[in-house]
């Protein structure tokens, strides 16, 4: 059993190598070049994983993983005074995560449409959420502000994935990052107002 576990682990770390020296075009990836540097049959990789896309998969998810594990934008203590107030200091972290995802877009849709076809408790994306929720300290309670967090995430996402169509789409063509930036902004502010109007309204928190 320890020597399948191997096995399984040295076809993950190389196929993770040749994603990182393939700078995420994992087109360039294929099932006997994997194999070759791993030094295991070819047969291995379907029986262990049931394809390469399946492996390639895997691999990513543990690549985004360490990058959101790591998630702590600009300074290590969340609590930190920074001057800002939550929406700039949201807005500002959101910048940042949409920075890696089209710096790094191969890997991260990849990643996303995974969590999706996926969507649990430990998955990349509610990582993701947890971390920017930490960017919100005061003003709104518990409940809303994972919810806020969650409809961030979730909308940078689903407009991350529409690519080069995201200007006909939504107005912004978010590969510029000027643009991207100001979405951000302006997607941030709704859904404050909308959080901080239901707490005016009196439909916060229970």
């Amino acid at each position: 059993m320890q020597e399948i576990r191997n096995v399984k682990e040295v076809i993950i770390d190389i196929t993770t190598e040749l994603i990182r020296e393939n700078n995420g075009n994992v087109t360039k990836i294929t099932s006997r070049k994997i194999a070759e540097r791993a030094e295991v049959g070819l047969g291995l990789i379907n029986y262990h994983f049931g394809s390469k896309e399946n492996l390639i998969t895997i691999c990513v998810q543990r690549i985004i993983n360490n990058v959101v594990m790591c998630f702590s934008p600009d300074k290590k203590n969340y609590n930190e005074r920074d001057g800002l107030a939550d929406k700039e200091r949201l807005a500002d972290w959101a910048k940042q995560v949409y920075d890696f995802l089209f710096d790094n877009y191969a890997i991260s849709s990849i990643s996303i449409l995974g969590d999706m076809q996926n969507y649990q408790a430990k998955s990349n994306s509610v990582c993701t959420q947890k971390g920017l929720s930490m960017a919100i300290r005061n003003d709104i309670g518990e409940e809303n502000k994972r919810l806020l967090a969650f409809m961030l995430t979730s909308t940078m996402q689903v407009a991350f994935l529409s690519g080069s169509s995201s200007k006909e789409i939504l107005g912004y063509d978010l590969t510029i990052k000027s643009e991207r930036d100001r979405y951000i902004d302006i997607l941030v502010e709704l859904l404050f107002v909308g959080v901080l109007g239901m707490k005016e309204g009196g439909n916060n928190e229970k």
